[in-house]
């Protein structure tokens, strides 16, 4: 992983940002301590519903009915108001 100056990032910038649009991940450092990186924007990824099955798979929560009773009714959608 590509590392530089905080003065090299300012005389460099253009450079580094093309870099980092490339995909690569650039750390920033300061008297030599990593203090941020420069890297691509992470764009959301769509996932197929069979990529998520296991996410629902398990026991019901058991202490669901418990726990909805103990919440306010006079809950509602912030728009509603």
């Amino acid at each position: 992983m590509p590392t530089t100056g905080l003065r090299e990032l300012r005389q460099q910038a253009s450079d580094l940002v093309r870099q980092a649009e490339g995909g690569d991940i650039i750390t920033v450092t300061i008297n030599g301590r990593p203090v941020a990186q420069l890297g691509p924007v992470r764009r959301n990824q769509w996932r197929r519903g069979t990529d998520l099955d296991g996410i629902f798979r398990g026991p019901a929560d058991v202490e669901w009915e418990t726990d909805r009773e103990l919440v306010d009714d006079a809950l509602g959608e912030p728009s509603d108001r």
